[in-house]
């Protein structure tokens, strides 16, 4: 089924949206929380609360892309549940590493005067994934947005675990610099 029938299921309020959604999106929302979580009970919950949020937010909201709306609804209950249960256990401790890697170039929003920039920011790293190869984009998004270990990035790219290192750690150097250049303090 297309996104745009999904969405009309959710407009209309018909419960078939939810089974539709799961039928189109299941997969990649649990894999989207198993990298994160590294638990089945947990990922599977994920999912099922993304489902409810979904129906919840449609209407009135209407994603223009709803992979990305689902994906992002899974990313932020999975990172909660993450740092609700958190030990250095789950997740092979990839998440903190992850997230402290990042820490070197992305500024921390604590405040709610922040909140503001944080569009502004989100705004600027899609900028510069466009400004990628698509290589290093997809490389970036499996390892700081799926939260993939070094090696599955090797083996899914067919590269080396040292040249996933180094090219992570050149793409976040050129990150730090584009994020300066835009005038981020960081």
């Amino acid at each position: 089924m297309l996104d745009a029938q999904i969405l009309d299921l959710y407009w209309a309020r018909d419960e078939r949206a939810v089974s539709e959604t799961q039928r189109s999106y299941g997969s990649y929302c649990y894999s989207i929380a198993w990298h994160i979580l590294y638990d089945r009970e947990d990922s599977d919950e994920c999912v099922n609360d993304t489902w409810f949020r979904a129906w919840n937010a449609i209407p009135p909201k209407r994603p223009n892309r709803l992979a990305l709306f689902l994906g992002t609804i899974t990313r932020n209950l999975s990172l909660d549940r993450w740092k609700e249960r958190h030990t250095m256990k789950r997740g092979n401790g990839e998440m903190m590493l992850a997230l402290d890697e990042l820490a070197e170039c992305v500024p921390d929003l604590h405040s709610t005067e922040d909140a503001a920039e944080a569009a502004e920011l989100e705004r600027m790293m899609n900028d510069f994934l466009h400004t990628l190869s698509e290589r290093d984009c997809n490389v970036f998004l499996r390892r700081y947005w799926y939260v993939e270990e070094y090696g599955e990035i090797a083996k899914r790219y067919d590269m080396k675990l040292n040249t996933v290192k180094t090219s992570l750690f050149r793409t976040r150097a050129k990150l730090r610099e584009y994020l300066e250049r835009e005038g981020v303090i960081l």
